[in-house]
């Protein structure tokens, strides 16, 4: 007997299915929604129209419209009409088959294209920057690496595709002029008269566009069920594409500008490493400069930007503990357990997260954002429950908004799937260090720090009590009316410690490239001053100071 689902009627996640600890929302509850990205996996495929429609305009579809019929024309009675029309719809990869089965088709093929001006100089240079590319005899040059001119076409294009809905249809249609042509399109009556029309019909054409666009994913959807490895190529490709990207081009941050160049200045001005000031002072900056090294050999080291859930999440987690970590060196006061419990137990946390996650198959990394993403909805949901009065202020609705969009949530079609379990892995912190051999950092570093950030009776009563020194009050123990000096250098230096060995052990695990490491972190002299992947120094320095080297003797004391 099928189990009923059971359905909330109150609380934030009213309507939603409950299945255990997750909450679906309606449509997702019933297993058959399945969102894609087809920016990430379709659009290098279509690279060519992309690229053309950049350059010349949305006006330039005619001159594809027009190829399509030409080349079937050329191609007539050589295969079947339907094979035709989907060699034809746009897509380097599609090209291909239709080559593997009419392998003199690429000499009409290109012949047409370069007939309608659809292969440009500066078409044909972006494309020829891509190496292992789909139909790569559509263009005669050889794999060169992009110039700025390709690199502004490129982004250009992409960056049309994205914003411009119009445009995204466009090239969404070329599949289905293409079976227009071949006589192997079939649907309604209201779609085919929005189609007769498009795209120069100004009434009809947001209409219009969203009906393609629509269509589209589903005609995707239901070429899977038929052929499920229809588009292993194109994704294979479209991995390729992204990688490139990352090797040849930088990341931009908007304080950057445009043009700006990655920072890779090496005289940082913070004290040479194993030099030690007494106060610390130099600190706060070789914590920034260890970030900025990170950030920097990520960033020149080439990454997956198809599956790029993997450093989002490591570059994410060394970031928020790097942050952490600088701020409380900015401030001497938390130079101490009471105060600073709070940057060792998160120090301890990323490393078992990265660590675990590490041993785990990739897809782990998806469901940490996505874990994240549920409780933004969730969050939202219970700030939507405020009294009328404060939700009608300013800065309660931003609030709202600002967890609305970091749910990632559709705002009309509602997925996301809100999971209530103690943590995205499903299991303990505790048995995740243990799975990943950190079991002994888990217990003397995070158990004493966590005892101090949960406000443990031992914990306050050593550093928030004293004894009543009154006789006749029994030794009871009152509240101390002085605070914690703070400034114990040994711990402000195990933070940095922890957190370079972080580092290390973040960018071994996404096999950053060696080279662009050594670069990022060739200010740090001498090497064997600093601290290797497991979080301890050299000998040397271990036997001259254990408290300073070795982050937990440092959290235990």
């Amino acid at each position: 007997m099928k189990r009923q689902q059971r359905i909330e009627t109150s609380g934030p996640l009213s309507g939603h299915v409950r299945k255990g600890r997750r909450y679906l929302s309606p449509l997702a509850a019933t297993g058959v929604l399945h969102t894609g990205d087809w920016v990430r996996d379709d659009l290098p495929d279509l690279l060519w129209p992309v690229l053309t429609l950049a350059e010349f305009g949305s006006s330039a579809a005619l001159r594809f419209v027009r190829w399509q019929g030409a080349v079937q024309r050329d191609l007539a009675g050589r295969m079947e009409p339907s094979v035709l029309a989907d060699g034809l719809d746009g897509r380097l990869t599609s090209l291909d088959r239709l080559v593997e089965k009419v392998p003199d088709a690429r000499g009409f093929i290109r012949d047409r294209a370069l007939e309608f001006g659809l292969l440009p100089q500066s078409v044909a240079m972006a494309l020829a920057s891509y190496p292992e590319r789909p139909a790569a005899w559509l263009v005669d040059l050889d794999f060169t690496p992009p110039d700025q001119p390709e690199v502004d076409l490129l982004a250009r294009a992409i960056l049309e595709a994205l914003r411009d809905g119009h445009r995204e249809s466009i090239i969404k249609c070329l599949s289905t002029w293409s079976a227009v042509q071949a006589g192997t399109f079939r649907s309604d009556a209201s779609t085919i008269d929005l189609l007769k029309t498009y795209p120069n019909d100004p009434a009809t054409r947001s209409m219009a566009d969203s009906m393609i666009r629509a269509a589209w994913g589903a005609q995707k959807g239901f070429i899977l069920t038929k052929e499920p490895t229809r588009f292993d190529a194109a994704v294979k490709w479209a991995k390729v594409f992204w990688g490139m990207n990352s090797m040849t081009t930088r990341c931009i941050r908007s304080r950057d500008g445009v043009g700006a160049a990655p920072s890779t200045e090496a005289d940082s001005g913070q004290a040479p490493a194993g030099e030690t000031p007494d106060n610390g002072s130099h600190l706060q900056r070789l914590a920034m400069d260890l970030l900025s090294s990170y950030i920097e050999a990520l960033e020149t080291s080439p990454a997956r930007l198809y599956d790029q859930e993997r450093q989002e999440v490591h570059s994410g987690l060394v970031a928020r503990a790097g942050r952490e970590v600088i701020t409380a060196l900015g401030l001497p006061d938390l130079w101490c357990m009471e105060h600073g419990a709070h940057v060792g137990r998160i120090l301890v946390e990323v490393r078992i997260y990265l660590q675990w996650m590490g041993l785990q198959d990739p897809s782990i990394y998806r469901k940490y954002q996505e874990y994240g993403s549920g409780k933004a909805k969730l969050y939202a949901r219970i700030a939507k429950e405020f009294p009328e009065h404060l939700l009608s202020r300013q800065a309660v609705k931003d609030s709202v908004g600002e967890l609305d969009r970091l749910s990632h949530n559709h705002p009309v079609v509602d997925h996301r799937i809100v999971d209530t379990g103690d943590s995205f892995a499903g299991k303990s912190l505790r048995a995740m260090a243990e799975e990943s051999g950190l079991i002994d950092l888990y217990r003397h570093a995070y158990y004493i720090a966590s005892g101090v950030t949960h406000s443990e009776w031992w914990s306050v009563e050593t550093h928030c009590m004293v004894r009543c020194l009154n006789v006749l009050h029994r030794g009871h123990l009152i509240p101390s009316l002085s605070l914690n000096s703070g400034g114990n250098v040994e711990i402000a230096e195990s933070w940095v410690n922890a957190l370079h060995a972080l580092i290390r052990v973040s960018l071994d695990i996404l096999g950053t490239d060696k080279e662009a490491v050594t670069t990022a972190f060739a200010w740090l002299e001498p090497e064997e001053d600093t601290p290797d992947v497991s979080g301890n120094t050299t000998d040397d320095e271990h036997s001259a100071d254990p408290a300073v080297s070795d982050p937990e003797a440092t959290e235990q004391r």
